[in-house]
């Protein structure tokens, strides 16, 4: 049956519903790229806690004017002005008081959240409110959504995605350099207001399939996977979004194939297996990488220590740096030097002895700076440089 669900073989509306969610993912990592370069990612938490008053005061508006209170975009309007007014009242609390923005987003997030909780224990001993369902809103629920939701859903998502592709350039300039983003004549409230208005539109779009307790993990989890995989703006929104947008996949898909679960918590486990992969995986940043960069580096001091060893006439007890000369055919299984070892091992002290003249010299302060011991000089200084070095050359043994 999972099988069935991700290849989209169990009808028509569960198929939509997982391909809504792969659209919202993708809206969410993509936006939630500039929140974390800019270092706002906590906003977002605060914007997600501030939903939840405005979902149960538009269930109690419809419900009192005779309309049908689980109406979605009603809910999601209600939701919207309410995590607008979160919102404006983190940007008074940081611009207006001596409150840092950390101090002002947990006092508006706790405050509008218990709120929150408070109306919706109200609605539960409502009539109307008691097969209501808004508890789903809280962790996510695709089990019994609609079509016309799941294409609101989609369509919202598209669209969100579609504003980030347009924004991109001034949200990464003022992420990177809000005074050259200024004095290229753009306004840094306005692309602030727009970011947070795209993290917005994506918490409100994702309360039915995330929940808004866990939309500020879709929002954040992508990003950080993705910059483990490029150090490109471009490339990290575009990872970012396939991370988001295969989470909201698998989490959608699993979902329909156990309704009992709450749809939210998948999605963001899904999230963090992806991120996990891309922690130890990861060609640049990953673990796996850093370990093998460093048995490289450990192999190369090695090599290097048992050449200048041959150059000098001492003898090489380290067993592992025998090893490693052995396989590298510098040295026999005896332990003597093989004619490329010799070679190997003069032109590593002469690189030791052209060291000790940049360490010395200022003149050379710039290219010492750049040799990191392990290179071959030739790599590092230009033909010239070399020349001047070895001018300062003294024969081996001379005082």
């Amino acid at each position: 049956m999972l099988w069935q669900a991700l290849t989209l073989q169990l009808g028509y509306n569960a198929s939509l519903v997982t391909l809504g969610a792969a659209m919202l993912g993708m809206a969410a990592g993509a936006t939630g790229t500039f929140l974390y370069l800019s270092k706002r990612a906590l906003v977002s938490d605060a914007i997600s806690h501030a939903t939840l008053p405005g979902v149960v005061l538009g269930f109690m508006a419809m419900v009192a004017i005779g309309g049908d209170g689980r109406f979605l975009p009603g809910l999601m309007l209600g939701s919207a002005l309410s995590a607008g007014f979160g919102l404006l009242a983190v940007t008074w609390l940081t611009t207006r008081t001596r409150l840092a923005e950390d101090a002002a987003i947990g006092a508006v997030l706790s405050v509008f959240f218990g709120f929150g909780i408070v109306l919706l224990t109200v609605v539960q001993v409502m009539d109307s409110g008691r097969q209501a369902g808004l508890e789903t809103f809280l962790l996510g629920a695709t089990a019994g959504m609609l079509w016309n939701e799941a294409m609101l859903i989609a369509g919202s998502g598209a669209l969100v995605l579609a504003l980030v592709v347009l924004l991109r350039r001034p949200m990464t300039l003022v992420a990177f350099d809000p005074g050259y983003a200024m004095g290229q004549g753009i306004s840094l409230r306005a692309v602030e207001l727009a970011m947070m208005g795209l993290a917005l539109a994506i918490t409100v779009v994702g309360l039915k399939v995330v929940g808004l307790v866990l939309i500020v993990a879709l929002l954040i989890i992508p990003p950080v996977a993705a910059r483990f995989w490029s150090e490109r703006v471009g490339a990290v929104v575009a990872i970012a979004g396939l991370i988001g947008g295969l989470s909201g996949y698998a989490g959608a898909a699993i979902s329909a194939t156990a309704p009992a679960l709450p749809t939210g918590p998948i999605i963001v486990l899904a999230a963090f297996g992806l991120f996990v992969l891309s922690l130890l995986l990861a060609p640049g940043r990953g673990v796996l990488a850093a370990a093998l960069r460093h048995l490289r580096f450990q192999r190369r001091v090695h090599l290097r220590q048992g050449l200048l060893a041959l150059a000098t006439g001492q003898p090489v007890y380290e067993p592992l740096t025998l090893r490693l000369m052995r396989r590298a055919g510098l040295v026999r299984g005896d332990g003597v030097a093989t004619e490329a070892g010799r070679a190997m091992a003069a032109r590593a002290r002469l690189d030791e002895r052209r060291w000790q003249i940049l360490r010395s010299d200022p003149e050379f302060e710039a290219a010492a700076a750049r040799y990191d011991g392990l290179t071959p000089l030739e790599e590092v200084l230009t033909a010239d440089q070399i020349a001047a070095v070895d001018q300062g050359l003294r024969p081996e043994g001379a005082v």
